[in-house]
C-alpha cells in the first residue's frame, strides 16, 4: 500500500475541490479555505429567506464533471441533478431587437433568418461548424494537456487544422467576417468576456466558447453551489479534511522542495506536497511569501482580466420575458472595451447581464417579485480605487436606464439588494485587483504564458482559472483534475 502523503490544497475553489476530491483517495488531504465556506468564486447571496447564484451562473461541459467526478471513484448524477436548458440564452437591443440562442442549432438558424437574413442564417450554421472544428483540435492536445506548449501543440496536431483555430486574428474581424449583421458578431463575440476579455483584442480561437455553449447549458438543483457542496462532500467521503476560516500566509520551502504552509495565526502545517488553488497574482507579489516568489514567472506585459459590479437582489420585472440567461447589448461596443481596458472607468451604457433562476423558457413571472443577479463590465482597479456610493448609485442609474432603453422594466428592491464592486472583488480573491478571469487574453501567446499546473519548486502544484487552461468553471475544473493527475504521477501513485 502506498505511504500517504501529506497534501495540503490552499483554497477551496473548484480546482482546488476538484484535486481534494480525487487525490484523498491516496493521500493524506487537508485543505485550507480563508472563506468560511467552499466555492471560491462560485458563491451565492442571500436575498430574504433565499439565495442566489452570484458568480459563475452558467454550468456547461459535463463531461468534465462526469470524468472528474468518475476519477474519484463516484458518478456525476449520483450528487447532480442537471437539467438542460431549450433556450441557451435570449438577447436584446436598444433597436428593439431579440434573438433567442437555442439548444436545437436548427431552431436557432430559423430565428436568426427571422431577426436578420437567411443568408445569415446559413452564415451562422457554417460558424457552428468552424468553432465546433476549433474545439475539437484543441481540446486533447491544449485544454487537457499538463504541460501545453506551441511546439508540443505542433506535434501533436494538424497544422492546418491548427491554423484553422484562427489564433493570428482577432475575435472581432472574425466575427464581422462570419456575418453581414453586426449584431450577430456583436451576441458572439460576448464570449470573449467568458475568459475577462475584449473580443477587439481577444483571438479568434476564442470562438471555441460558442460550441462549448451550443453542446449544452444545464440548469442544476441548487444552483452552482451544488457543484462545490457535491465535491467537498465527495472529498471528504474519501478522507479530505476541510479547515474554514483558515487565512494562508505563506507557502514555506526549502532550497529543493516545498515544506508546507503557515496561517494568519503564524500556525505551520507540513506538507509534502502543496497545491495552490489561489489567483498567481498573489504569488507573483509576494502575498504567498517570499521564497514562493521563485514558483512561477509571469510576463511582465500581462494584462488583468475584466472585473464587474453586480447586483443580487429581488425585482420586478415587466415588458419583457426574461429567460434564465439574459443579455442586453450597448448600442458601441468598441467603446465599453476601451473604458474597461483602456481608460479603467465603468462604461456609460454598459451591455448587462441579467441572470433569472426562478424563470424557464416556458414559465413567465408576471411582474411578481423574483431572484435577479445583475452584472456589467468594470475595470479591475479594485486595488487602487474604492467605489463610493455615489459611483455604484450612478451605475445602477445607468443600468436600469439601458435596460428600460431595450425593452424592459426592473425595480429592484433595495431591501434586498447586495451590491458587489471590484474593490469588493479584489479583497475577496487577493491578488487580482478584481479580475475575475485571471490575465487577460489578448493575444495568441497568453494561452501560452499561463502558468501550468507543476510550479518552478518540487512539490509545489498549481490549479484554477489563473493557470492553465484559463478561468471559467469547468476550466478551473480541469486544472484541478490535470493537477491531480500529475501529483499521482510525480509521486508514482496509478
Amino acid at each position: 500500500m502506498t505511504s500517504k502523503k501529506r497534501i495540503a490544497i490552499i483554497g477551496a475553489g473548484v480546482g482546488g475541490l476538484t484535486a481534494a476530491a480525487i487525490l484523498a483517495r491516496s493521500f493524506d488531504v487537508r485543505v485550507y479555505e480563508r472563506a468560511p465556506q467552499a466555492g471560491g468564486k462560485i458563491r451565492q447571496v442571500a436575498i430574504g429567506d433565499s439565495a442566489i447564484d452570484s458568480g459563475p451562473t452558467v454550468f456547461t461541459m459535463a463531461w468534465v464533471f462526469e470524468e472528474i467526478f468518475a476519477a474519484a471513484g463516484t458518478a456525476l448524477n449520483d450528487h447532480l441533478s442537471l437539467n438542460k436548458l431549450d433556450v441557451l440564452a435570449r438577447h436584446a437591443w436598444r433597436d428593439g431587437g431579440r434573438l433567442d440562442l437555442y439548444a436545437d442549432e436548427t431552431r436557432t438558424a430559423e430565428a436568426i433568418a427571422e431577426f436578420s437574413s437567411r443568408a445569415d442564417a446559413e452564415n451562422y450554421l457554417a460558424f457552428c461548424a468552424k468553432t465546433k472544428r476549433i474545439f475539437e483540435t484543441l481540446r486533447d492536445p491544449f485544454l487537457c494537456a499538463t504541460q501545453p506548449s506551441f511546439a508540443s501543440l505542433m506535434m501533436r496536431s494538424n497544422p492546418i487544422a491548427l491554423l484553422g483555430t484562427k489564433p493570428f486574428f482577432t475575435m472581432w474581424s472574425e466575427l464581422m467576417a462570419s456575418f453581414k449583421d453586426s449584431r450577430l458578431a456583436q451576441l458572439f463575440g460576448r464570449y470573449a468576456t467568458y475568459c475577462g476579455s475584449s473580443p477587439f483584442e481577444a483571438p479568434a480561437t476564442l470562438m471555441l466558447i460558442a460550441h462549448v455553449e451550443q453542446e449544452g447549458v444545464w440548469f442544476l438543483d441548487g444552483g452552482m453551489q451544488a457543484i462545490a457542496t457535491a465535491l467537498e462532500r465527495v472529498a471528504k467521503q474519501n478522507g479530505a479534511e476541510f479547515t474554514y476560516n483558515a487565512h494562508v500566509t505563506e507557502i514555506t520551502a526549502g532550497a529543493n522542495s516545498v515544506s508546507g504552509v503557515k496561517l494568519s495565526n503564524d500556525e505551520k502545517i507540513d506538507a509534502d506536497i502543496v497545491l495552490y488553488n489561489g489567483d498567481t497574482g498573489a504569488i507573483d507579489n509576494g502575498a504567498m511569501g517570499a521564497s514562493a516568489r521563485r514558483a512561477i514567472s509571469l510576463p511582465t506585459d500581462r494584462r488583468r482580466s475584466q472585473s464587474a459590479i453586480t447586483w443580487s437582489a429581488s425585482a420586478t420585472v415587466t415588458d419583457f420575458d426574461l429567460s434564465a440567461h439574459n443579455v442586453f447589448f450597448s448600442d458601441d461596443y468598441q467603446s465599453e472595451f476601451d473604458s474597461v481596458f483602456k481608460q479603467d472607468r465603468i462604461p456609460e451604457t454598459p451591455t448587462t447581464y441579467v441572470f433569472a433562476p426562478d424563470r424557464t423558457s416556458n414559465h413567465a413571472i408576471h411582474g411578481a417579485p423574483e431572484r435577479l443577479f445583475i452584472l456589467v463590465n468594470a475595470p479591475p482597479i479594485g486595488d487602487r480605487h474604492d467605489y463610493t456610493q455615489h459611483e455604484i448609485d450612478a451605475c445602477q442609474t445607468r443600468t436600469i436606464d439601458h435596460l428600460e432603453h431595450c425593452g424592459v422594466t426592473v425595480r429592484i428592491n433595495e431591501n434586498t439588494s447586495t451590491v458587489t464592486t471590484p474593490t469588493d472583488f479584489a479583497n475577496m480573491f487577493p491578488g487580482t485587483g478584481g479580475a475575475l478571469f485571471g490575465a487577460a487574453c489578448h493575444s495568441w501567446r497568453a494561452s501560452f504564458q499561463r502558468p501550468t499546473v507543476r510550479a518552478k519548486i518540487p512539490g509545489l502544484y498549481l490549479a484554477g482559472g489563473s493557470v492553465h487552461p484559463g478561468p471559467g468553471v469547468p476550466m478551473a475544473a480541469l486544472s484541478g483534475k490535470t493537477a491531480a493527475a500529475a501529483i499521482l504521477s510525480d509521486s508514482g501513485v496509478k
